[in-house]
């Protein structure tokens, strides 16, 4: 009985009968007539609802449902999740579906409404876009169920509790490779780069045959075969790429409800990937106050695995970034020339001239890119116009800090250290365009 009457809820249909009647049998008390008539209409009410909760009960395992979800999910994209409800009653039915999503959603107000059929199975499709990297645990799933009448309702509950964690985003990853493949790179900002002079790794000598480049002819090895030969290049092929990623406390700002140094571990699997794609070898690495997280590059089938691993565990902290420390560990354990793509913010002048001997000491050994981002908020309030003292004051201000950015690139491509300075959400793109500029041009 206890049972029964946790799992059955009155609707508001019946509250707003049950009104109408209160107000029409204070009418009666002038017209004395009518209230047999009413009373009538009462009890007609009252046989409604045990009617309408007949129905209700009178199967017992009358709604099957369960929820879909995938394996993991993908950090700051939308992930698909789907309910499958079965009806087993004889008649059709109203539906309200309460998800209990986890708590780092926030969503207090999640519910579906639908109508479905009799011995029909439906399946409620809803996405959740997941901003924190880690354990997302999903509770019970309960179906609140009534009639055409609306009187009652009847509450199913299924114990739903899951566990999904939450990894970087593979689902961009999968994305550019995909788009790489079927060429359409350039629909997300990725130019073809024209290559110049030999950036290429010499293959063989071969005879040479009509079009080939004249410029390539050997002709030491001519001489002696008394025929014109050529050398044959390649691509050049397994050089270390490291992703090199700043987790101090400049990392922490939030953007679209993600951390900064969440783009950077995004950016950080698919650029990972690519340059595994591309013959190279792929590694990262970490560091605050200290050096952390750190795989060697390698070219072999279980590296991914091992970048996504790592990069799941990784977060930020509010200690200050050591630079001095990350140059005395890349100088220690990455002994091969290699491109270092340093995913860092820098807000000021002051910040970057602290930190600038460490990263020319580390640019003498390696193609060091530093990636910092453009603050998009202030880019917004500049070009809004100022029409009040404090908005002038405020936006001169943003001026301020909108050119120091650019001031900052300047500085280091005068050290000759090559910069990206992007918005957080073109953070990918951008990087995948430099890694392509570096290997079309041979820098490395």
């Amino acid at each position: 009985m206890k049972k029964f009457f946790k799992s059955l809820y009155l609707q508001q249909r019946l509250f707003i009968a049950l009104g109408i009647l209160v107000v029409l049998f204070v009418f009666a008390f002038f017209f004395e007539r009518l209230i047999d008539y009413f009373k009538i209409g009462f009890f007609v009410i009252i046989g409604l609802l045990v009617f309408d909760i007949l129905l209700l009960y009178r199967t017992k395992n009358a709604i099957k449902a369960s929820r879909h979800l995938p394996d993991k999910f993908s950090n700051g994209d939308k992930n698909p999740v789907a309910i499958l409800v079965t009806n087993q009653y004889s008649s059709a039915i109203h539906l309200k579906i309460i998800d209990e999503l986890p708590v780092q959603f926030q969503e207090r107000n999640f519910e579906i409404k639908e109508f479905l059929q009799k011995s029909d199975s439906k399946t409620f499709p809803y996405t959740v876009r997941p901003t924190e990297r880690g354990e997302y645990h999903f509770g019970g799933l309960h179906i609140f169920v009534s009639t055409t009448l609306g009187f009652a309702q009847r509450k199913f509950s299924f114990n739903q509790d899951a566990m999904v964690p939450n990894y970087p985003s593979f689902l961009q990853l999968r994305k550019y490779e995909l788009m790489a493949f079927t060429n359409k790179l350039m629909d997300y900002g990725l130019k073809k780069i024209r290559r110049i002079g030999h950036t290429m790794e010499f293959e063989q000598i071969k005879d040479y045959v009509q079009g080939d480049d004249v410029r390539n002819i050997n002709w030491k090895a001519s001489a002696k075969r008394n025929q014109l030969m050529i050398n044959q290049f390649q691509d050049e092929k397994s050089q270390p790429v490291y992703s090199v990623i700043d987790k101090g406390r400049a990392m922490k700002m939030p953007f679209e409800e993600l951390k900064l140094v969440d783009y950077a571990i995004n950016s950080t699997l698919v650029i990972s990937n690519i340059a595994l794609k591309k013959g190279d070898k792929a590694g990262m690495l970490s560091f605050s106050d200290k050096v952390s997280n750190q795989v060697m590059a390698q070219k072999r089938a279980s590296q991914m695995n091992l970048i996504l691993e790592t990069l799941y565990n990784l977060d930020t902290d509010f200690k200050e970034s050591d630079f001095a420390r990350l140059y005395i560990d890349i100088k220690r354990s990455i002994t091969q020339r290699s491109l270092l793509l340093l995913y860092t913010n820098f807000e000021t002048m002051d910040a970057l001239h602290r930190q600038l001997p460490y990263l020319q000491a580390i640019a003498k050994n390696h193609l060091l890119v530093v990636i910092f981002f453009e603050n998009t908020e202030l880019k917004e309030l500049v070009q809004q116009p100022a029409v009040s003292t404090q908005e002038i004051y405020q936006k001169t201000i943003a001026e301020k800090f909108v050119y120091e950015k650019k001031l900052i690139v300047n500085e280091l491509n005068k050290y000759g250290i090559q910069t990206i300075l992007t918005e957080p959400q073109q953070l990918t793109v951008n990087t995948i365009n430099k890694y392509l500029e570096i290997k079309a041009r041979g820098l490395l």
